[in-house]
């Protein structure tokens, strides 16, 4: 008679426990989440405080973070959208300085898909560190919200779209490979 199996079992051989992968993909999400509400709230209030009344705000625009997914387990990337910018951001997770946390007005290259772009650091009172990639500024080329949210979206998919392939190598002939040679796909003899 076999034993039951118990829900507390080892993971399986070579592997995780996936019901502990999903959790912690459920955790990371929902950090992404609240640092992306917390962005949005800050530059909802800094558009009412600090930039009121700035000619430069787009007025059919508004304060809006797009497409944001987790960059590994410490940080997310995604578009933010305000009345006079879109920045593309690299957005750490936790509002505490790390080793890995950049000096305001610093820049450094991050690979973002295919892509390698230049950071700019920044910092808010109360929120913490963020790097940011400026895409558009001023906003004033963009017809409405629904116009610069699609270009975030368009932006974003470019950016995530897998890595083609290496192109192939050429075919040897089998009369190159029967004899030895490597330097070309013809086979004709030298």
């Amino acid at each position: 008679m076999t034993a039951p199996r118990s829900s507390f079992a080892a993971p399986p051989e070579g592997g995780r426990d996936p019901r502990c992968s999903l959790a912690h993909a459920v955790e990371v999400r929902a950090r992404v989440a609240r640092r992306v509400r917390a962005l949005e709230a800050l530059f909802a209030h800094i558009a009412a405080t600090r930039m009121a009344g700035i000619p430069i705000l787009h007025p059919g625009l508004q304060v809006e973070a797009v497409g944001f997914e987790p960059h590994g387990d410490d940080t997310a990337v995604g578009v933010l959208i305000t009345p006079w910018f879109m920045n593309l951001v690299w957005l750490p997770l936790s509002e505490a300085p790390t080793a890995e946390t950049l000096a305001v007005r610093a820049t450094r290259e991050r690979q973002v898909g295919r892509e390698c772009f230049a950071f700019i650091g920044a910092h808010e009172d109360g929120f913490g560190a963020f790097e940011a990639c400026s895409l558009f500024s001023p906003m004033g080329d963009f017809v409405d919200h629904a116009a610069a949210v699609a270009t975030a979206r368009a932006v974003l998919e470019e950016l995530r779209k897998p890595p083609e392939p290496p192109p192939a190598a050429p075919m040897a002939s089998r009369r190159a490979l029967l004899f030895g040679r490597t330097g070309g796909a013809t086979g004709a003899a030298p």
